[in-house]
């Protein structure tokens, strides 16, 4: 029987031994290993001692093959999460160039769409004139009946530019490094489908930028209305490259960071939910300062905390029918985001507060610091930018600063994860 009990070892070794040095992928199984050896005999307790340390030999070079068999897709992963991050990060700028673009009312300066022939400025000055021209025949321009030049058509057709020159980079940096990791093998398979709906949503996000444009390059109904983009696309736009961002930055953090093994308590369970929640109230709060802007609500009362001199101001509800106020009346989109955002803050700081009593690996205790830190600076930039009179670097500022927040309640979400079974 001993015998028989070495003569499997040696073969298992043997046979581990060639497969880590000819392909880590084709190392012999650890499950498989110790079938044969449990098939071969059952020990009596007078040689068990002899088949323990064999198993245990076996069992150790099979750990060893097996890291070594993760040695490489960790690599390929690294580099993978590295990618996500980035197109993470274009997705971040593209935020605050598309509010800067907003804020600077550039966004109706570019009156055509085209994937190719819309990479390609004005350069002479004929160019630059027909463009002008062109501008000239939408309602913004005669609506407002501005005092512009060339010169200063020049400086508002630049940041709609770079918006969307942007927009096409982000499309480039995410499809071209794609298709090269899908050939070399570094995506898995449950990457995959994942790597389809990021491209749907970028897609996605390039037409509903234009249809966006769009709703602003029409002649209104009324005429003392002020030609504008449409707040509801103007949300849906800012919503879905929120989304991108997140979908990005979870992925790219999950391919960098290594998961920690929590334990299994109710304190945990219970921060793990609240950490979801607080990603879901910075979005829509986020989602709820999209309708102030595309309003220009922020506009209406500069004053704080109170409105004017009320807490609840007398025209909140002067629309009909009434649901129309919460999206359409500017008093009532920027009463909703006013108390969104303070509500959103008290949350994520009572988040924070309930961390303090919970046992968190480090990364997940800076994370849970950082959110409340970011929280008490956005409200802060908010309050500001009000009583400014919405002044265009605070504004963005402020835009900027709502992505950061969700990039903390992400991290946080993501440092008290389930370990992977």
């Amino acid at each position: 029987m001993l015998s028989h009990i070495a003569a499997a070892s040696s073969r298992c070794l043997r046979t581990g031994l060639q497969a880590n040095f000819l392909n880590s992928r084709s190392i012999l199984s650890e499950s498989a290993c110790r079938n044969r050896l449990s098939s071969l005999a059952k020990p009596s307790q007078g040689k068990s001692s002899l088949l323990s340390c064999v198993r245990c030999n076996a069992q150790k070079l099979l750990r060893g093959s097996s890291s070594a068999a993760a040695e490489a897709p960790l690599k390929g992963q690294k580099v993978v999460g590295s990618w996500l991050l980035t197109c993470a990060g274009m997705c971040f700028g593209a935020v605050v160039i598309g509010g800067i673009t907003r804020l600077t009312e550039s966004g109706l300066s570019m009156t055509q769409w085209h994937l190719v022939k819309g990479m390609k400025p004005p350069r002479t000055d004929e160019e630059w004139a027909a463009e002008f021209e062109r501008y000239k025949q939408f309602p913004e321009y005669k609506f407002l009946e501005r005092d512009l030049t060339l010169e200063g058509f020049k400086n508002i057709f630049f940041w709609e530019y770079i918006h969307r020159m942007w927009g096409r980079s982000i499309g480039l940096v995410f499809a071209l490094p794609a298709i090269y990791f899908l050939r070399k093998g570094y995506i898995s398979k449950a990457m995959k489908p994942r790597l389809a709906i990021y491209g749907s949503l970028l897609v996605g996000q390039g037409l509903l930028g234009w249809y966006m444009v769009k709703s602003g390059l029409k002649d209104k109904s009324n005429e003392h209305e002020i030609p504008r983009v449409s707040q509801y696309r103007l949300a849906s736009h800012l919503g879905s490259a929120f989304i991108l961002y997140a979908l990005f930055l979870w992925q790219g953090l999950s391919h960098i960071l290594p998961p920690h093994q929590l334990p299994k308590t109710r304190q945990i369970a219970l921060l793990r939910k609240l950490a979801h929640s607080s990603m879901f109230a910075v979005f829509f709060t986020a989602i709820s300062g999209a309708f102030v802007a595309g309003m220009d609500a922020g506009l209406v009362y500069n004053t704080w905390p109170k409105m004017a001199d009320k807490w609840i101001p007398s025209d909140i509800l002067a629309f009909e029918p009434k649901w129309k106020n919460f999206f359409e009346n500017a008093t009532t989109v920027q009463f909703n985001h006013r108390h969104f955002a303070e509500a959103t803050g008290a949350f994520l700081l009572g988040i924070w507060a309930y961390s303090r009593k919970v046992p968190l690996p480090p990364r997940a205790r800076m994370a849970a610091n950082a959110l409340a830190a970011m929280s008490l600076v956005q409200v802060g930039l908010g309050v500001w930018t009000l009583l400014s009179f919405v002044p265009t670097h605070l504004a963005a500022t402020h835009q900027g600063g709502s992505l950061v927040l969700l990039s903390f309640a992400i991290w946080l979400t993501h440092e008290l994860r389930r370990f992977p079974k």
